[in-house]
């Protein structure tokens, strides 16, 4: 909606209460009433200080008080964003743009073939190479299931078992997409663009049942994905399988908050923590 600091609403001259209590009161009606969208940008802590008169330490109190409701995160280098709530899905696109806005960009995915996240980056991508963004780097790390071995899914549903071809179907799938996003992240690097762009994917052995994004080590975006029977085409012939459903499934946000305690926090921490351990350890290097 991009509201900004001269739409927010003024304060009560006869209220007592103090300037930083009152500005939170006007930004807990604005994001209450929608006016602020969740994942939405809060205006700077320098544009509301001008637009009340008041020092910054003022708005940094009423943004605590925000923190404490658990109405926003805090990103640093980013500012304070609408707390997207956890109990609802929400979209990963505009999330992955916002990422974007920063100096430097990580994005770590593990799933099944990595088309919604191709899809999410284009429009950032397009904007570096419009010089309307400029990062310093852009480092994405994909986690995928290794489809040279059985796997309970995708597997063909009749006869029900293991299929190398509908396995390699699925590779194909995935290919597509990791080859688009390693050239188009590096095609960056090689412009000059981004001083660091890279693309890493390792592989490892298992049935892959859900979906995981952590964004600038701050954000996790997690999902499930439903398990579908499916008719496709696999060496021309029509082929019942059991397959997952991954475009479009729902994610639910997790956000660091800086609370002791959060439990989005330990969601993060643990996120990152699972990452990186099937990284180190069981991946291996995949060549789309």
């Amino acid at each position: 909606m991009n509201v900004e600091a001269r739409d927010l609403d003024d304060l009560e001259p006869d209220d007592a209460r103090p300037a930083s209590q009152q500005i939170a009161n006007v930004l807990r009606a604005a994001i209450l009433t929608r006016r602020f969208s969740p994942g939405e940008r809060l205006p700077s802590q320098t544009d509301l200080a001008e637009r009340y008169g008041v020092a910054r330490e003022t708005i940094k109190s009423a943004l605590r008080i925000l923190r404490d409701d658990r109405l926003i995160v805090s990103r640093q280098g980013s500012g304070a964003f609408v707390r997207a709530q956890t109990d609802r899905p929400v979209g990963l696109r505009p999330h992955i743009e916002a990422a974007f806005e920063q100096a430097h960009i990580s994005i770590d995915f593990a799933g099944f073939s990595s088309e919604t996240l191709h899809g999410a980056i284009q429009e950032p991508l397009d904007k570096i190479r419009a010089g309307r963004l400029t990062p310093e780097s852009i480092a994405i790390r994909i986690l995928l299931p290794d489809l040279t071995q059985p796997s309970v899914v995708p597997s063909r549903a009749e006869p029900a078992g293991d299929d190398p071809a509908v396995r390699e179907r699925a590779a194909r799938i995935a290919r597509r997409h990791t080859e688009a996003i390693v050239e188009s992240v590096g095609e960056l690097g090689t412009l000059g663009l981004v001083r660091n762009a890279t693309t890493e994917i390792r592989a490892y052995g298992t049935t892959v049942l859900s979906k995981l994004y952590i964004v600038n080590r701050d954000e996790v975006f997690f999902g499930f994905y439903p398990v579908v029977r499916n008719t496709v085409s696999v060496d021309k012939q029509p082929v019942p399988i059991f397959d997952v459903l991954g475009k479009d499934v729902p994610l639910f946000h997790y956000a660091i908050s800086g609370d002791d305690g959060d439990a989005g926090d330990q969601f993060v921490q643990q996120s990152r923590a699972w990452f990186d351990s099937v990284w180190e350890t069981i991946a291996h290097e995949y060549t789309p």
